[in-house]
């Protein structure tokens, strides 16, 4: 019982992707053969590492039913696909099916995800659905990606073993009007003065949002760091209400824009919060942003305290960005029904089909 409560746990903490399933679209198809090789080095996630003599094996299936039975351990999977520069606008996702147990996954040798965690700390991942977002940033359009994933298999079964592998876009991906993706400041800790407009932030390491922040440097860990990020609001946008889009936060945030907090989701610590939170991990952030907050002419601030309780953390996927409140309604009207599942839509996606 206790395993199989650690099962529901994990399901539960990263299927937020996934409940978004059926707003995917293929557009690439994955399945077929991939290169692979047992064990394991950390040189195998470089674009340019020559992997000729490799083995191929089907994806998906065990490789137990490929000429490894009974490995359990470290191997290593890789590929490759090209994307025509016209999807450069899109939302993309790598999607991996199920891993059996634990996985990391790098795009163009830059690491973009991972589930589970391998020993000393082992934690099984094997019934999650590896969806993961690709970064424009990290893409290369026209020309050939390479996609690398590390696989650890704790027992029985293992690899990339069940789904419909490919590269899905989001048909119902808001495009901001003024996108703010792109490089951010990030400190950990937590300090109420980081939400001053004047704040020195100079020191803070520069990270891709929206980007989990364990594949930049903090993979492990939990608890409390702020974003900032500086901007100047596009002319065509002065005149019009806003709302701002941080895309998907893991766990719970607050935002402030010019020393002026406009919103929050989710409940801190200390205010009774947990790591599940009534799966706040979900949401997409958006939050009304006051004119009077706003400076019209000038620069402006955005600063950003996130709480992460467990595992992933960050701003990690979504639209980052300055929207029209006009196209953030009728955008929200039209997908009123992905909303408030919560819980209960937890538990229907991890019993159902």
């Amino acid at each position: 019982m206790r395993q199989f409560t650690i099962h529901i746990l994990i399901a539960l903490l990263f299927c937020g992707t996934a409940n978004a399933q059926s707003s995917m679209e293929r557009i690439v198809d994955l399945t077929g053969d991939w290169k692979f090789e047992i064990g394991d080095n950390p040189d195998r996630a470089a674009a340019d590492f020559d992997d000729a003599s490799w083995d191929e094996i089907h994806v998906p299936d065990f490789w137990e039913n490929q000429g490894y039975p009974g490995y359990d351990g470290w191997a290593w999977y890789r590929t490759t696909f090209v994307l025509s520069a016209d999807r450069r606008n899109d939302a993309l996702f790598l999607y991996l099916g199920t891993i059996d147990d634990v996985d990391e996954v790098y795009l163009n040798g830059r690491f973009i995800g991972f589930q589970g965690l391998p020993p000393p700390h082992y934690i099984t991942a094997y019934a999650d659905r590896r969806w993961y977002y690709m970064p424009t940033e990290y893409l290369h359009f026209d020309d050939e990606n390479v996609i690398a994933v590390r696989v650890y298999d704790n027992e029985m079964g293992g690899g990339i073993v069940q789904g419909s592998i490919g590269v899905y876009r989001d048909r119902s991906y808001l495009i901001p009007d003024q996108s703010l993706r792109g490089p951010w400041k990030l400190r950990t800790g937590d300090d109420m003065e980081r939400a001053r407009v004047s704040y020195d932030d100079s020191g803070w390491n520069s990270v891709l949002v929206p980007l989990p922040w364990e594949t930049q440097g903090l993979k492990g860990y939990d608890g409390f760091a702020w974003y900032r990020k500086d901007f100047v609001i596009n002319p065509a946008l002065r005149d019009q209400r806003l709302v701002l889009l941080l895309g998907k936060i893991d766990d719970v945030d607050e935002v402030w824009v010019n020393g002026r907090r406009i919103g929050k989701t989710g409940d801190m610590p200390m205010e009774g919060g947990t790591f599940f939170d009534n799966a706040s991990f979900q949401q997409l952030r958006a939050y009304y942003v006051p004119r009077e907050a706003l400076n019209l002419s000038g620069g402006n601030v955005i600063a950003v305290r996130v709480y992460d309780g467990f595992m992933h953390g960050g701003i990690y996927q979504g639209p980052v960005g300055l929207v029209r409140q006009d196209r953030y309604r009728a955008w929200a009207k039209e997908n009123a029904g992905e909303k408030g599942k919560g819980m209960k839509g937890l538990f229907e996606w991890f019993f159902g089909d």
